[in-house]
């Protein structure tokens, strides 16, 4: 019923589409997939998210001496698209948690960057970081869509809920905060 689009992107430059960011209180609405319907059979709607890095690294000499990071998890209104007869709050639902997962692994991100230690070799721990957790990112969200077989498995539909919504809670000092959006 539903498929998900992970555009797994390391971002140096300016979105050229307007972007939607994660936030904790906003909830996609369809007016939100904005991309025209594909023909993928029985596929009800597409989201596309992704996790944005961003990285400035100060250096002293010959010698890295600090780093900041800036990772975003956003959805891509134009590259996300639903069919208005499948259309239905569960099955929103269901994009919503794909949304939810990217959010997930961006706070995993911010965590591990978070207990990197200031090197010469910050830039390649970074980028190896980055690699694995949009790795990561995209078999958890190929798992879910199995286990809910799409959104169609009810039962195991809640369990994703449940399960990605305490996972953010243990992660919640890994949100960005409103001056970080």
């Amino acid at each position: 019923m539903s498929k998900v689009l992970v555009l797994l992107c390391c971002l140096f430059c300016f979105q050229e589409s307007p972007v939607v960011s994660w936030q904790e209180d906003y909830r996609l609405v369809w007016s939100d997939f904005k991309g025209a319907p594909q023909d993928q059979g029985d596929v009800a709607a597409v989201t596309a998210s992704g996790i944005t890095f961003g990285v400035s690294i100060k250096e002293k000499g010959n010698r890295v001496i600090g780093f900041n990071t800036n990772v975003k998890a956003y959805f891509y209104p134009e590259q996300s698209w639903y069919k208005p007869e499948k259309a239905t709050e569960h099955v929103l639902a269901h994009e919503q948690l794909h949304f939810d997962i990217t959010e997930l692994y961006a706070r995993k991100f911010r965590k591990n960057i978070g207990e990197l230690k200031v090197s010469n070799s910050i830039k390649k721990q970074l980028q190896d970081l980055h690699r694995t957790i949009l790795k990561e990112l995209e078999a958890a969200q190929e798992k879910y869509d199995s286990e809910t077989n799409f959104s169609r498995h009810v039962e195991n539909q809640l369990k994703w809920q449940n399960k990605v919504s305490a996972e953010l809670e243990k992660l919640s000092s890994y949100k960005l905060n409103d001056s970080n959006k």
